[in-house]
C-alpha cells in the first residue's frame, strides 16, 4: 500500500501553470502549458512511494528555473526499470525540456531524471541533481529511451547509484560539459547497458569502477576527464579493483554481444588496481591520445575470467586498438581469454604481455611507426610488425613458443567467437577493430507492461 502524498506545488510569484489533480493533490503531469515564465520559481514537492514529482506521459513538456524534491521509497523492477518513484519521470514517447533545475532525491530507487520508452526524450541542461538514497541514479534511461544532458552537476552517494545510469533496454545517452560524481559502492560515474556518449565533461567515482559497460553496448568518452578509485567490491564474483568494467552479468539485462569502449583526449585517472578489466564478454577498446595514469599498483590491461558466466568459456574477448596513444603498463590474458592488440599511428606500449608464461593468446601488431618496449619476458601467438618495432630491452619475446629476435613479422589476427545468443564467428581471419566513424544500432529495448521475472 502505498502512502499517503504530501505532494506540494509553490510558485513564486504565481505563474499560469495548469495542474492536474488526484484525490485533491496537485500533481505537475503531462500538461502542454508547463512552461515556465522568465524570472519565476517553481518548487515540486512528492513524498509519495513510487510517485514523481514531474510526470510526463505522451505529452510535450517544459519546465525551467525550478525546485524538485523526491522522498518515499520503491523496490525492484518497477523502479529500476520503468521508472516508479523517479523524481522527474517521461514516457510513452513525451518530450521532456528541463533547465535552470534543482533535482534532489532522498529515497530507496529513487532515481532523479528517467526517460522510458522507445520514442520518449529527455533534454536536461544547466541543473544541479542531487540523489542520497541506494539504487538512485542521476540520469536513469532504460527500454529504449533517449536522454540528452549538457553542463549538468550531478552528484550521487548511495550505493549501485551510477551518475550516468541505464538499466534493462538501454536507449541513447549524450551527455556534453558538466560534472559528475559519485561515492556509493557499485556506482560507477557511468554505468551502460546503453549506447553513452560523453563530450568535454568530468568523472568521478569514490568507490567504484569509473565506468562500466555491460553487454552488447557501449560508451565513447570525447575529451572526458574521468577520475576512478574503486576501493569497494559490490559482490565476490571479482578480487579486482579497476578503472573501466567491461563484462556481461548474465541477468538479462543487458543482450550478449560485442560492447565498445571508445576513449579520444582527455585523461583517465586510475587510484587503485587495473586500468582495464574485461570478462565474460567480446569487446572493441579504442584509445587515442588519452593521457592514461594508474597510480594504483595493477596492470593496464586484464582480461580473464571471473564470477560471471560459464567457467571455462567467461574469458574477457579484446580487440584493443590504440592511435596515437601511450600505454604504460602489463597486460594480462588468462588462457580462456584472447587479445588483439592494434598499435598505430606512432603509438608507444611500454610494457609486458603474459610476464609469468604463455596463457591466452594474443596477437600483437605495430604499425605506422608504433613501438613496443619490452619490461619484462612477453609471450604472444602471432606478431605483425616492422624491422625497428620491438625493442627487447634485455628481455626476452616468445611468439608462439619461439624466442622473437629482430626483424619484420607477419603474423595473423586471433578470431574471437562472438555471442549474441546464437554462437557466431566473426569474418575473416579476426574480428576486426570499429571502422574509423563507425556506429552500432542501439540495443532493442521496447516498453514492457509488466514486471520482470
Amino acid at each position: 500500500m502505498r502512502k499517503t502524498s504530501t505532494m506540494s506545488f509553490l510558485v513564486i510569484p504565481v505563474a499560469a501553470y495548469l495542474l492536474s489533480g488526484c484525490a485533491g493533490i496537485a500533481v505537475a503531469k503531462e500538461n502542454d502549458s508547463n512552461i515556465m515564465n522568465a524570472g519565476t520559481v517553481a518548487i515540486f514537492d512528492n513524498s509519495e512511494e513510487g510517485g514523481h514529482a514531474i510526470e510526463v506521459d505522451g505529452k510535450t513538456s517544459k519546465y525551467s528555473n525550478a525546485t524538485v524534491t523526491k522522498t518515499g521509497d520503491s523496490s525492484g523492477d518497477e523502479a529500476d526499470f520503468y521508472g516508479e518513484n523517479a523524481a522527474v519521470f517521461a514516457t510513452n514517447k513525451a518530450q521532456l525540456t528541463l533547465s535552470d533545475m534543482d533535482i534532489t532525491s532522498d529515497g530507496e530507487h529513487a532515481n532523479a531524471v528517467f526517460s522510458y520508452g522507445e520514442g520518449t526524450v529527455v533534454e536536461v541542461s544547466d541543473s544541479t541533481i542531487n540523489t542520497t538514497g541506494n539504487c538512485s541514479g542521476g540520469l536513469m534511461t532504460t527500454g529504449g529511451g533517449t536522454m540528452k544532458a549538457s553542463n549538468l552537476k550531478v552528484h550521487t552517494t548511495g550505493n549501485s547509484s551510477a551518475a550516468i545510469r541505464s538499466d534493462r533496454g538501454g536507449g541513447i545517452v549524450t551527455v556534453t560539459g558538466g560534472e559528475y560524481e559519485t561515492e556509493g559502492k557499485g556506482s560507477p560515474a557511468v554505468y551502460s547497458t546503453a549506447d553513452i556518449t560523453v563530450n568535454d565533461a568530468v568523472l568521478r567515482s569514490g568507490s567504484s569502477e569509473g565506468v562500466v559497460v555491460e553487454g552488447k553496448n557501449s560508451v565513447t568518452l570525447n575529451n572526458v576527464t574521468l577520475y576512478a578509485d574503486h576501493n569497494q567490491h559490490n559482490s565476490n564474483k571479482s578480487d579486482h579493483f579497476n578503472a573501466v568494467m567491461i563484462y556481461q552479468s548474465m541477468s538479462g539485462d543487458a543482450n550478449e554481444g560485442l560492447s565498445e569502449f571508445s576513449a579520444t583526449g582527455g585523461s583517465i585517472t586510475n587510484a587503485n588496481g587495473d586500468i582495464f578489466f574485461v570478462n565474460n564478454t567480446a569487446t572493441n577498446i579504442s584509445l587515442s591520445g588519452v593521457k592514461i595514469t594508474n597510480n594504483g599498483d595493477g596492470v593496464f590491461l586484464r582480461s580473464e575470467a571471473a564470477g560471471w558466466g560459464n567457467e571455462g568459456s567467461n574469458g574477457g574477448k579484446v580487440n584493443l586498438t590504440a592511435s596515437g596513444q601511450q600505454i604504460e603498463g602489463d597486460m594480462i590474458v588468462d588462457d580462456v581469454s584472447v587479445l588483439n592488440l592494434y598499435l598505430k599511428d606512432e603509438s608507444t606500449f611500454s610494457g609486458a604481455i603474459n610476464p609469468d608464461g604463455s596463457a591466452g593468446d594474443v596477437y600483437v601488431e605495430l604499425t605506422d611507426g608504433s613501438k613496443w618496449i619490452l619490461t619484462q619476458d612477453s609471450y604472444i601467438k602471432s606478431l605483425t610488425c616492422d624491422m625497428d618495432s620491438i625493442d627487447l630491452n634485455g628481455h626476452n619475446l616468445y611468439v608462439d613458443g619461439k624466442a622473437y629476435e629482430s626483424g619484420i613479422s607477419s603474423g595473423n589476427a586471433i578470431e574471437i567467437k562472438i555471442s549474441d545468443g546464437n554462437e557466431k564467428h566473426s569474418p575473416g581471419a579476426g574480428m576486426r577493430p570499429p571502422i574509423d566513424g563507425e556506429k552500432r544500432n542501439p540495443p532493442d529495448g521496447k516498453p514492457k507492461g509488466t514486471r520482470h521475472k
